[in-house]
Parts: C-alpha cells; structure tokens; sequence
C-alpha cells in the first residue's frame, strides 16, 4: 500500500522531492533493475494528454533507495493554481519477466500562485 502526502508548489519554481525507499523491515530498498514514473493530474479522469510527469532519478548507488522527483519551472508555470492529484510508482521484472508495478506515494498538489512574470 502506498503512502499519502500532501505538497504545496510555488507556480513557476523548480521543485523537488527526495523519497527515501525502506523495505517493511527498515532496510534501505534496492533499486536495481526498477523504473520510476510519476505524474500529475488534474484530476483522477483527466485524459494522458494534460498529464505532467514528474523527472525521476534514482541516486547513485541505488541500493540506498533514494528516488528524486523533478518539476521544471516551466513546467509549473504552465500548471494553473489550484489542486491537482499525483502518484508516484516504480517497476521491476520477476523471474518469470513479468512486470509488478507498486504505487509507492499518492496524494494532492496544491500550486500556489505567481505574481512575479518573467
């Protein structure tokens, strides 16, 4: 099950989010071998096309489980205030090259707005 939490972004900032993966036992996650991919929505039934997907990275070596997630300026600049949805999930292939997917975070975006322009 994945964990909830709530942010609040400054419309036209870069922001970023450090997640710090532990397995149930408290060991850091081993990322090797896994993806990431995160977006944002306006709401849970907005179509691909207005999805704005967060940079992931996985810090190097990946076997301390830090994920970092990325959102230009311009990418927030482009975002309306107000609340948006996000999830973010990561992949991996078992034995038998199946892919499992885990929704590791999910929760609300609240943009806040501009006033300065550039």
């Amino acid at each position: 099950m994945s964990q909830y939490e709530d942010f609040t972004f400054d419309q036209g900032a870069d922001q970023s989010i450090k997640l710090e993966l532990v397995n149930t036992d408290g060991t850091k996650k081993n990322l090797a071998g896994f993806t990431a991919n995160a977006q944002i929505r306006k709401s849970y039934s907005s179509s691909d096309s207005d999805a704005i997907t967060f940079s992931t990275q996985f810090e190097s070596p990946v076997s301390t489980g830090v994920l970092n997630l990325t959102l230009t300026n311009t990418q927030t600049s482009a975002m309306k205030s107000g609340r948006y949805v996000y999830d973010v999930e990561i992949s991996s292939q078992d034995s038998a090259s199946n892919t499992i997917i885990e929704r590791i975070l999910e929760g609300q975006i609240t943009v806040s707005p501009s006033v300065t322009r550039t």
